[in-house]
């Protein structure tokens, strides 16, 4: 094959390759700018008619299996460990986080596989004694209608990270 049939045979793969690539970036430019990090103080709650948000505990429940116990039988410390750990295994980002002898709170990002939608999640820890703590849990999609159930479905994992 002639040098000149190699580059052109090249010059199309990049071609096609940049075609394939180009959705993805320019939804990567979209999600940048469209939803920029914006820290809670406080815990959320979902609106009444959300589809893209699920909190459980504090009194707030939504879209959540109320069977889920809002108490873990562990010290805070220990609590605050296994939330630690939940958040550098799924790569979030941690936009705040406050806490004192018997609370805790930290709002963290966490991003969807392949496309990067971010997602703020927000956990408070409240010990109740030396041996338990309560938990709130609260996770919500920052773009689009409708989660797909991501987050009831994450809210349910760190609730078993926290409570392992």
């Amino acid at each position: 094959m002639s040098s000149e049939r190699q580059l052109v045979t090249r010059s199309n793969v990049i071609l096609v390759v940049i075609a394939l690539v180009s959705p993805w970036l320019l939804c990567q430019a979209w999600i940048l700018t469209s939803a920029p990090d914006v820290t809670f103080e406080s815990m959320p709650t979902c609106d009444s008619d959300s589809m893209n948000c699920a909190h459980l505990g504090g009194g707030a429940d939504f879209r959540m299996d109320d069977s889920l116990s809002l108490v873990v039988e562990a010290p805070i410390e220990e609590v605050k460990q296994h939330l630690s750990q939940y958040i550098d295994t799924n790569n979030g980002d941690v936009l705040t986080s406050d806490s004192n002898g018997t609370s805790h709170y930290v709002h963290f990002v966490e991003r969807t596989s392949f496309w990067r939608f971010p997602d703020d999640v927000s956990v408070g820890l409240t010990a109740l004694d030396d041996g338990s703590t309560t938990i709130e849990l609260h996770s919500q999609s920052r773009l689009g209608q409708s989660d797909l159930g991501v987050n009831p479905a994450r809210l349910e994992g760190l609730h078993a990270a926290l409570a392992a």
